[in-house]
């Protein structure tokens, strides 16, 4: 069982990481953040906006179904969004450098400090 900052650090010891956050869907707002090198306040509100958009069109196209991670790709980054299957309305984000990380390691890492996390 990991707390809110050794989640932060133990996504940050992913090969590339550059910054993370923990963000309550409901508000944009961040709960704990590791890294810098962007605005993680922006972020966070930005990709509320990118869940709640994503859950509208799942309702809309009636998929009865569970996002498990959106991954946005962009030149010299990987993004991830994965929200927190325990507790609705939280998802991580991580911020990858593109060229030193390994995205399945990442989204795995992602994945196991999901299961240990406790609030």
């Amino acid at each position: 069982m990991a707390n809110l900052n050794d989640s932060m650090n133990e996504l940050m010891t992913v090969d590339g990481a550059l910054a993370t956050s923990l963000v309550d869907g409901n508000s944009g707002m961040m709960l704990a953040q590791a890294g810098g090198g962007l605005d993680l306040e922006v972020a966070a509100a930005g990709n509320t906006e990118v869940v709640r958009a994503k859950m509208k069109t799942m309702k809309a196209l009636n998929l009865k179904d569970e996002i498990e991670d959106i991954l946005i790709t962009l030149g010299k980054h990987y993004h991830i969004i994965r929200p927190v299957g325990s507790k609705p309305g939280l998802f991580f984000y991580v911020v990858l450098d593109r060229a030193r990380s390994n995205l399945a390691l990442a989204r795995r890492k992602v994945l196991d400090v999901e299961g240990a996390l406790t609030l």
